[in-house]
C-alpha cells in the first residue's frame, strides 16, 4: 500500500522531456465495440477487450513475475529517471494530430512488462520494443538488452496549457495506477482501475493493466480513445477510457469485470493521495512547511442530495471511515486549500494538485464510499484511498458492468451551492490565556464555512444556527462568529468522549429549515 511518491508522482512527471514521432494513418475516435464507417467484426474495439477479459477470468491466474534483466534490476531512482525518450521518435503524431505517445522504459520499481498495441484503421497492432526508442544517458549495459523487453507503461501528451507545447496528459504505470492533469495543474494524487483489500498489509491485491490498446486519433480528435485489459488473482476486467483534455481534464470510464472468486473489500472507482500535515494535525513540526499534501478532505453527494465534507487526518494507526448510501451522485479526494503561503515549497506546488471528482453513470445501487488512512511519517507515501463498496459481494460467474466519469478539477466549491468548510482546527477547549489543566477527554473543534448565502447572512447573523451532533459523547458547547474576513461563520464545538472510546462529529449550518451548507463530519478519540 505504502508506494513511493517520488516514484509515482513526483519525479517521474520529469523522466523524458521529449515525445516519440512515427508516421501513422488517420482514424476517429470510437465507441465501444463499434466503430463508424466498417464492419463492426473488422474494427478492434471494447468489446474484443470485453470477450479476451471473459476468456481470461476461465483460466487460473498466473502471478509469475517475468525477471528483470539484472543490469535493469538494479536501477535506483537517478539512474532509471536518466533513461529518456528519443525526441524524434513520437507516436500518434503521423496523422497531423494533436496526441503523442511514449512508453516507459522497465526496470527500477517497475518490473512487469505491459502490451501496448496502436489501433489504424480498426486493425490493433503491438508497438515493438526497441533499446533505440531510449537514451540511456549515464547508463552502461554490460550486454544489450532483450529484443522481447516490452515496456513497463506509456503516457500521452497535449498541447494543454499552450497550443506549441505538448504537455503530459494522461500516464498509466504500475499495477492499475493512471493519473491525469487538467490545465496549469501538478502532479498529485492518482487513480486506479480497481482496489482490492485496501489496507489489509497481507492481503491487499494489486491487479494490473497486462495490455493496452490506443486508437489512432484522427487529425481533428478532441479526445483520446484507450482500452485495457486488467487481470488479478479475484478477476478480470476490461476497461474503456475516454481522455478529454480541457481545462478541468475529463476521463470517461467503463469497466466489465469477471470474478474468479468473491470479493467482499473491492473498491471502485479508487483515487489515491498523500495527506502528511495539514491545519488540523499538526503533530509533525520538525519541518519549515506549515502544510504537506496532496488532498485535505473527502467530499461526497449522497444519493439523498445531501453534501458531505470530511477532513483527512494522518492516522495514528489505519482507520477506515464508511459512508453509507444508495445511488451516489459522486465522490473525491479535494485539494481545497490553493493558498501557496500554507505550503511554501517552491518545487512541489502543493496548492496546484488537482481533486479528482467522480460521477458514477447509471445506477450503483446500495454500498457504500469508503474512505481508507494509513500512519505516515513523511510526504513521500500514499496513504490515503477513497472509494465506492457495493453492498453485495461480487461472485464467480457474474458480469459486472460500472461506468463514472473522473473529472480533474481545482475548484470543488463550484461543484454545489452551498457554503462550504473551509478550514479545520483543533484545540483544548479551557478559556484563551487560561493555564487550566484541560480534560484530556474534551476537545474543540472550530470550522470556518463560507460561500454560498452566507455572505448574504452577515446582514442579520442571529438568523444563522450550527446544527451539531454526536455520535458517541456529549457537546458540551457551541459557538457561531460573523467572519467578515471569508464572508462567513466560524462555528465551534466542545465536545466530550469517554476515554478509550471513540465519536463521528457532524455540524452544519442553516436559516430556519434552510440548510445553508455542506455537512462537516470528523472522528475523535481522546488519546
Amino acid at each position: 500500500m505504502h508506494l513511493d511518491r517520488r516514484t509515482f508522482v513526483e519525479r517521474l512527471a520529469g523522466l523524458a522531456a521529449a515525445l516519440l514521432a512515427a508516421p501513422a494513418s488517420a482514424q476517429s475516435p470510437s465507441g465501444p465495440g463499434q466503430p463508424a464507417g466498417a464492419p463492426a467484426q473488422a474494427r478492434f474495439g471494447y468489446d474484443d477487450v470485453v470477450r479476451r477479459a471473459r476468456d481470461l477470468a476461465t483460466l487460473p491466474y498466473d502471478a509469475t513475475p517475468q525477471p528483470l534483466p539484472e543490469q535493469l534490476a538494479r536501477l535506483d531512482f537517478d539512474s532509471y529517471r536518466d533513461i529518456r525518450f528519443k525526441p524524434d521518435r513520437a507516436l500518434l503524431g503521423g496523422a497531423g494530430g494533436a496526441f503523442r505517445m511514449q512508453m516507459f522504459h522497465p526496470g527500477f520499481l517497475f518490473p512487469q512488462p505491459v502490451t501496448v498495441n496502436v489501433i489504424r484503421d480498426g486493425i490493433a497492432a503491438p508497438v515493438p520494443y526497441s533499446a533505440s526508442l531510449f537514451d540511456y544517458g549515464r547508463n552502461k549495459f554490460d550486454r544489450p538488452l532483450p529484443v522481447n523487453l516490452g515496456f513497463a507503461g506509456f503516457r500521452l501528451h497535449y498541447p494543454l496549457n499552450d497550443p506549441k507545447v505538448y504537455d503530459e496528459l494522461i500516464s498509466f504505470l504500475g499495477a492499475s495506477y493512471f493519473r491525469f492533469l487538467g490545465r496549469r495543474q501538478r502532479y498529485g494524487l492518482s487513480a486506479r482501475g480497481l482496489a482490492i483489500g485496501v489496507g489489509a498489509r497481507e492481503t491487499e491485491e494489486f491487479p494490473i493493466f497486462r495490455e493496452f490498446w490506443i486508437e489512432q486519433p484522427a487529425p481533428d480528435a478532441e479526445r483520446a480513445v484507450i482500452y485495457a485489459l486488467l487481470d488479478g488473482a479475484s478477476l478480470t476486467g476490461a476497461y474503456q477510457f475516454l481522455v478529454y483534455p480541457e481545462q478541468q481534464t475529463v476521463v470517461d470510464v467503463s469497466m466489465t469485470l469477471f470474478p474468479r472468486r468473491p470479493i467482499p473489500r473491492i473498491g471502485i472507482a479508487p483515487l489515491t493521495s498523500m495527506f502528511y500535515v495539514g491545519e488540523n494535525d499538526k503533530r509533525y513540526f520538525d519541518d519549515f512547511r506549515p502544510e504537506l499534501h496532496d488532498s485535505d478532505g473527502l467530499l461526497v453527494h449522497a444519493g439523498s442530495g445531501e453534501w458531505i465534507w470530511r477532513p483527512l487526518r494522518n492516522a495514528r494507526e489505519i482507520a477506515i471511515s464508511s459512508f453509507m448510501d444508495t445511488n451516489p451522485r459522486g465522490f473525491g479526494l479535494m485539494q481545497r486549500d490553493r493558498i501557496f503561503e500554507h505550503y511554501q515549497d517552491l518545487d512541489l506546488g502543493y496548492e496546484a494538485r488537482p481533486s479528482y471528482w467522480v460521477e458514477p453513470r447509471g445506477s450503483w445501487g446500495e454500498g457504500r464510499i469508503e474512505l481508507v488512512e494509513i500512519p505516515t511519517g513523511d510526504e513521500t507515501n500514499d496513504n490515503i484511498v477513497a472509494y465506492w463498496t457495493p453492498s453485495a459481494v461480487p461472485e464467480p460467474g457474474q458480469t459486472l458492468v460500472w461506468a463514472y466519469r473522473i473529472r480533474a478539477i481545482t475548484d470543488d466549491f463550484a461543484l454545489h451551492p452551498g457554503g462550504a468548510a473551509y478550514n479545520t482546527w483543533q484545540t483544548s477547549p479551557r478559556a484563551l490565556g487560561s493555564s487550566e489543566q484541560a480534560d484530556p477527554n474534551t476537545r474543540r473543534f472550530i470550522i470556518d464555512f463560507a460561500g454560498g448565502d452566507l455572505a448574504y447572512y452577515l446582514g442579520d447573523p442571529e438568523r444563522v444556527q450550527i446544527v451539531p451532533s454526536v455520535s458517541n459523547g456529549r457537546i458540551l458547547r457551541t459557538f457561531l462568529s460573523p467572519n467578515p474576513r471569508t464572508k462567513g461563520f466560524r462555528a465551534g464545538i466542545d465536545v466530550a468522549v469517554e476515554k478509550g472510546q471513540s465519536a463521528d462529529l457532524r455540524a452544519f449550518l442553516k436559516a430556519g429549515n434552510r440548510a445553508l451548507t455542506e455537512t462537516w463530519t470528523f472522528p475523535w478519540r481522546p488519546e
